[in-house]
């Protein structure tokens, strides 16, 4: 008896072990990331970008492929930290994709489509208004307002907060009809 109780007592770390170098690397995975999460969210809060995407970046790296939500939530944070750090027009392309990739994906949870459209309907209402700035043509901002505008308007017909949503959608149409010389010796909308 004392033989089968000191067997079943040295076999107890192998079992840890085997758990630990098994199934256990994912539980070690997604605790590498949560810390490279939180280092990001310390980022954002001192707004400092460049170091929020650099986390982020790292977070999306280290996570395990089956987490998609949390790989969604993690993309969305990328362009918003990348649009506050004056990378706009590439936070405008990543959110794009994103958002066409959720739309094709039916699995996705309806609020992380609302928020990616709502952030990249954002994206094209800053790049807009940088393009009426610069005193470009309006072949070339038209289509960017215009697919502000109907992004917008899908939100707030759809939408969880249909009210933010009404508000940028009148945001956007006010932008659309500025002139150029209207906007000038404004401060540029916040995000």
């Amino acid at each position: 008896m004392r033989i089968i109780l000191v067997t079943f007592w040295l076999l107890i770390p192998l079992g840890f072990a085997a758990y630990h170098f098994g199934p256990g690397q994912e539980h070690v995975k997604l605790d590498d990331t949560e810390t490279t999460l939180s280092e990001a969210r310390s980022a954002v809060a001192d707004q400092d970008w460049p170091a929020a995407i650099e986390s982020y970046q790292k977070a999306l790296a280290k996570l395990p492929k089956k987490e998609k939500e949390t790989s969604i939530r993690i993309q969305i944070e990328i362009a918003k930290a990348k649009m506050q750090s004056a990378r706009l027009p590439e936070a405008r392309e990543d959110l794009a994709e994103l958002v066409a990739q959720l739309n094709d994906d039916s699995s996705a949870p309806s609020e992380q489509k609302e928020e990616a459209l709502s952030a990249l309907a954002n994206a094209r209402y800053y790049m807009t208004y940088l393009m009426k700035l610069e005193g470009l043509p309006a072949s070339e901002w038209e289509p960017e307002i215009e697919a502000a505008r109907q992004e917008y308007k899908l939100l707030a017909q759809t939408g969880s907060n249909k009210e933010k949503h009404l508000s940028d959608l009148e945001s956007a149409i006010r932008l659309a009809r500025a002139e150029p010389t209207e906007l000038y010796g404004l401060p540029i909308p916040s995000q």
